[in-house]
């Protein structure tokens, strides 16, 4: 009974204006709340606003891509380092 009385609370805060519905590059997100036929993000309030700078952090459905530059390694320095490793 407890449970039920939460979700109506959860689900007042939805349709009393303080969240804004979702965008378009929010589908497919497992945040998302629907009520009464608009769609929510149960994490923040201004989702247009996470996906300003390019991508939103509380996104399941999209992960960043991550670049690994190739860090060019002197091999004289590498040899050396490992030979004084080796040492201790």
């Amino acid at each position: 009974m407890a449970k039920a009385a939460t979700k109506q609370e959860d689900l007042s805060k939805y349709a009393s204006g303080s969240f804004q519905a979702i965008i378009d590059k929010c589908e497919g997100c497992g945040r998302i709340v629907e009520v009464e036929a608009n769609k929510f993000c149960q994490t923040f309030t201004v989702p247009s606003a996470k996906w300003r700078l390019g991508f939103c952090n509380f996104a399941t459905h999209a992960k960043p891509e991550i670049v690994a530059a190739a860090v060019k390694i002197n091999p004289l320095k590498a040899s050396k380092r490992a030979a004084a490793k080796s040492k201790k």
